[in-house]
């Protein structure tokens, strides 16, 4: 199925892909028992005994994207394994001119890269900050699989209805808290992740996540609906929000 994808990104998708296995066993649920409360609640709701061990999902997606102060639609496919990589693949318009591209995050590290017209660069980027700052945005998207945040290590949360989900990526710890409701439903996810977002340079800034209306997947809740960006849970918030999505399409593997 990578022929859909923008060409330099099928490479890095078939590394990532193992189309045509059967399933895996099923998930080892009774590990939820000793999770934090508000872990414990999430899992329980998203994962029912039985679920295979998924440890990988594609998505599809449509949404809309902020490009220089102005947003813009977009469809999206998404391949991600928690712990290994991700690559997210995109068409997009600016100025009515088709824009395709991807960001991924693998064992080569991290890269963005975006062309006009499929031909004329308009983002390339690559090397130590972009993978830690794609190492965080995998860290953070790990719920989207929540078979395979039954691995992940977890701790209490600083609040109530909160928990903290832990990950070793490129020799980095990365920490994402969750926020759920009573009954269970993930409603958010925030981090300090590294990026640039000010243009003041790299460092650890507020990232989140908003998540909504679940989709069941084969018996799977995950969330739908996603807003995501900079400056997150400060006054600041709305002004560093880049992207909305609606999930579409799932398929665990």
């Amino acid at each position: 199925m990578t022929g859909r994808l923008p060409r330099g990104a099928r490479r890095h998708w078939a590394a990532l892909d193992r189309p045509g296995l059967p399933p895996p066993p099923a998930a080892d649920t009774a590990a939820i028992a000793g999770l934090p409360e508000p872990a414990r609640r999430w899992l329980e709701r998203a994962v029912p005994p039985g679920t295979p061990a998924w440890s990988a999902a594609e998505l599809s997606m449509r949404g809309e994207i902020r490009l220089g102060g102005s947003w813009h639609a977009f469809s999206a496919r998404q391949l991600i394994v928690p712990g290994t990589g991700f690559v997210w693949a995109a068409r997009t318009r600016v100025l009515g001119l088709p824009v395709a591209g991807f960001d991924r995050y693998g064992p080569g590290g991290g890269e963005l890269r975006w062309r006009l017209l499929g031909l004329v660069p308009v983002l390339s980027a690559a090397g130590p900050d972009v993978t830690r700052s794609a190492a965080g945005r995998l860290a953070g998207e790990g719920v989207l699989v929540p078979t395979a945040c039954l691995r992940a290590a977890w701790s209490e949360g600083p609040a109530p209805d909160t928990a903290v989900m832990s990950g070793v990526l490129g020799g980095v710890r990365e920490d994402a808290l969750i926020r759920v409701d009573p009954e269970g439903r993930l409603q958010e996810l925030s981090m300090q992740r590294w990026g640039d977002p000010d243009g003041t340079g790299f460092g650890r800034h507020p990232f989140g996540v908003a998540l909504s209306e679940e989709a069941d997947v084969d018996g799977v809740r995950v969330p739908a609906l996603l807003r995501a960006g900079w400056a997150w849970g400060t006054d600041r918030q709305a002004a560093g929000e880049f992207f909305r999505a609606r999930i579409e399409d799932v398929r665990f593997r």
